[in-house]
């Protein structure tokens, strides 16, 4: 936004400027790590909680918050195995396509490596159809690997969209390394993003984490600030009442012991 000095008063203010619209792709991993447990109960249907499962509701959660914040935001989806599949091309805000692409992706096995280049590739294309129509395109990887970090080929140069992540994982341990899988993700998106992006991560497998992390993400890249500076969501601990101090008597004597 525009910063602008207001003559005669010495002062500043802010040239108004309306937000884009948002095109938003989410690209959900399908390797067969999405499969693992959260640590909640059971589905409806008795099977347990997946991390898929609790993706697919936490995009679903999005969407619907997204929309009521302005209902001319729309939404594509994606699977992510050795390289990014198109679930769904067009965008759309209907809510009942959005259900139904993501009752179509499921996990099939272990998919190994995998190359975020042909999703940056599609998101690229995407992006330059939505600048035409004053809009902008952000991808949302929600990504569950531990011990693969992610690999692309693209040139720094080109930064048409932006790119968050959500990284789901596993516990530090002999045969997983999340830190580097999280220095790979945080790399990429630094390389690709046209505006702020964050990325989340959580290894506890707490779906409410989850949900935090997918609520904070409801920030439109254009009116974000960095990062570090981001100081929700507010805890809800009730905070006791601050007392009056007690008033002071001008004539009491001070004991000097």
């Amino acid at each position: 936004m525009e910063v602008i000095e207001v003559e005669d008063s010495g002062g500043y203010s802010l040239k108004p400027n309306r937000l884009a619209s948002e095109d938003i792709l989410f690209c959900i991993d399908v390797d067969s790590e999405s499969l693992v447990e959260m640590k909640v109960s059971t589905t409806a249907g008795g099977r347990p909680y997946t991390r898929l499962d609790a993706m697919k509701q936490a995009v679903i959660l999005f969407i619907n918050a997204k929309l009521t914040i302005n209902p001319d935001h729309r939404f594509a989806f994606a699977g992510l195995a050795k390289s990014a599949f198109l679930l769904q091309k067009e965008f759309s805000s209907d809510i009942e396509m959005a259900n139904s692409a993501l009752r179509g992706l499921t996990v099939n096995s272990s998919c190994g490596h995998a190359d975020l280049t042909q999703l940056f590739r599609l998101a690229s294309h995407e992006a330059k159809k939505s600048r035409a129509q004053n809009r902008i395109l952000r991808v949302i990887l929600l990504y569950c690997r531990s011990s693969i970090p992610p690999q692309h080929q693209w040139p720094a140069t080109q930064k048409l969209f932006t790119l968050d992540v959500v990284y789901l994982h596993d516990k530090p341990g002999p045969d997983n390394c999340p830190q580097k899988v999280y220095d790979a993700l945080v790399e990429a998106l630094e390389l690709v993003s046209e505006y702020e992006a964050y990325i989340f991560e959580s290894g506890q497998g707490l779906t409410r984490v989850l949900f935090r992390h997918i609520c904070t993400l409801l920030s439109h890249p254009q009116q974000r600030c960095c990062q570090d500076d981001i100081d929700i969501p507010k805890s809800l601990a009730k905070k006791s009442p601050v007392a009056d101090p007690a008033p002071v008597d001008e004539n009491a004597v001070v004991s000097s012991q």
